[in-house]
């Protein structure tokens, strides 16, 4: 399971130009799943997102979490995390989960994210999405539960 974790101070998520999930701000999630993803990958990644320090401490310093800082997370789909473009020029999604799988193991780490207490808002699985923020820092991290980087 992949995922691109940004720190923000608003996110909101539209699909034919209607707002479902919205955040005043927090993290925005975007969430991909491997077929090689299980319930473990789910629990693994909404652990580390709900415990990741990239929110300032008293001091200025990357010392609070989600948890510790409040806020939300807005988890959104996207798939094309494990687009493979190392050859040619149409990136593969061959390592991409699909349905019903994908849609199970991201609804997992979003309840799994509120099992922690953490404030969850959604986008739509599988919709055309437009993502609007605005990155706080800016700090953005990349998390793989696979460790490939």
């Amino acid at each position: 399971m992949r995922a691109v974790v940004q720190r923000v101070s608003r996110a909101d998520v539209r699909v034919g130009g209607n707002a479902i999930g919205k955040i005043a701000g927090g993290l925005v999630v975007l969430l991909g799943v491997g077929v090689d993803d299980g319930a473990g990958d789910a629990r693994a990644m909404a652990e580390k997102i709900a415990g990741l320090r990239i929110f300032p401490d008293e001091h200025g310093l990357m010392n609070r979490s989600i948890q510790e800082h409040g806020g939300a997370v807005l988890l959104v789909s996207q798939f094309t995390l494990h687009g493979d473009a190392r050859r040619g020029r149409r990136p593969s999604f061959v390592t991409a989960a699909k349905e019903p799988q994908a849609r199970e193991l991201y609804q997992l780490a979003g309840h799994t994210l509120e099992s922690l207490g953490v404030r969850v808002a959604y986008g739509e699985f599988g919709a055309r999405m437009e993502v609007e923020l605005v990155n706080e820092g800016p700090v953005t991290i990349l998390l793989d539960t696979k460790r490939v980087f």
